[in-house]
Protein backbone atom coordinates (compact mmCIF):
# COMPACT_ATOMS: atom_id res chain seq x y z
CA UNK A 1 0.00 0.00 0.00
CA UNK A 2 1.17 3.69 -0.82
CA UNK A 3 2.67 5.30 1.84
CA UNK A 4 0.11 8.72 1.30
CA UNK A 5 -2.96 6.35 1.90
CA UNK A 6 -1.67 6.29 5.08
CA UNK A 7 -0.66 10.05 5.80
CA UNK A 8 -4.03 10.85 3.53
CA UNK A 9 -5.85 8.55 6.97
CA UNK A 10 -3.56 10.26 9.22
CA UNK A 11 -4.73 13.61 8.22
CA UNK A 12 -8.63 12.91 7.81
CA UNK A 13 -8.18 11.71 11.89
CA UNK A 14 -9.01 13.49 14.73
CA UNK A 15 -6.02 14.40 16.24
CA UNK A 16 -6.68 11.85 19.51
CA UNK A 17 -7.05 9.12 17.17
CA UNK A 18 -4.24 9.97 14.66
CA UNK A 19 -1.73 9.72 17.74
CA UNK A 20 -3.29 6.30 18.34
CA UNK A 21 -2.96 5.11 14.75
CA UNK A 22 0.32 6.31 14.70
CA UNK A 23 1.58 4.50 17.64
CA UNK A 24 0.43 1.19 15.78
CA UNK A 25 3.07 -0.77 13.75
CA UNK A 26 3.23 0.18 10.31
CA UNK A 27 1.39 -3.23 8.61
CA UNK A 28 -1.55 -2.23 11.51
CA UNK A 29 -1.65 1.14 9.85
CA UNK A 30 -1.47 -0.16 6.60
CA UNK A 31 -4.39 -2.30 7.07
CA UNK A 32 -6.50 0.68 8.59
CA UNK A 33 -5.80 2.48 5.50
CA UNK A 34 -7.14 -0.06 3.51
CA UNK A 35 -10.23 -0.52 5.69
CA UNK A 36 -10.42 3.56 5.36
CA UNK A 37 -10.37 3.25 1.52
CA UNK A 38 -13.45 0.59 1.26
CA UNK A 39 -15.38 2.69 3.47
CA UNK A 40 -15.02 5.44 0.88
CA UNK A 41 -15.68 3.36 -1.97
CA UNK A 42 -18.56 1.18 -0.59
CA UNK A 43 -20.70 3.63 1.67
CA UNK A 44 -23.82 5.27 -0.59
CA UNK A 45 -24.19 8.14 1.99
CA UNK A 46 -20.16 9.19 1.97
CA UNK A 47 -20.98 9.03 -1.99
CA UNK A 48 -23.13 12.15 -1.65
CA UNK A 49 -21.18 13.70 1.67
CA UNK A 50 -18.51 13.39 -0.61
CA UNK A 51 -19.67 15.61 -3.34
CA UNK A 52 -20.25 18.05 -1.15
CA UNK A 53 -17.52 17.65 1.33
CA UNK A 54 -14.52 15.97 0.09
CA UNK A 55 -12.77 16.59 3.47
CA UNK A 56 -16.47 15.90 5.43
CA UNK A 57 -16.27 12.73 3.93
CA UNK A 58 -12.56 11.34 4.13
CA UNK A 59 -12.75 12.44 8.33
CA UNK A 60 -16.54 10.73 9.04
CA UNK A 61 -15.14 7.46 7.58
CA UNK A 62 -11.61 7.54 9.19
CA UNK A 63 -13.99 8.38 12.34
CA UNK A 64 -15.62 5.22 11.65
CA UNK A 65 -12.58 2.94 10.83
CA UNK A 66 -10.81 4.47 14.19
CA UNK A 67 -14.44 3.88 16.09
CA UNK A 68 -13.83 -0.05 15.38
CA UNK A 69 -10.30 -0.33 16.67
CA UNK A 70 -11.53 1.22 19.91
CA UNK A 71 -13.86 -1.09 20.11
CA UNK A 72 -11.41 -4.61 19.95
Amino acid sequence: MPIDTVERFLAALDPRHREQVQGLPREERERLAEAWETELRQDTDLDTLSELSPAAAESEAAARVAKKLLEK
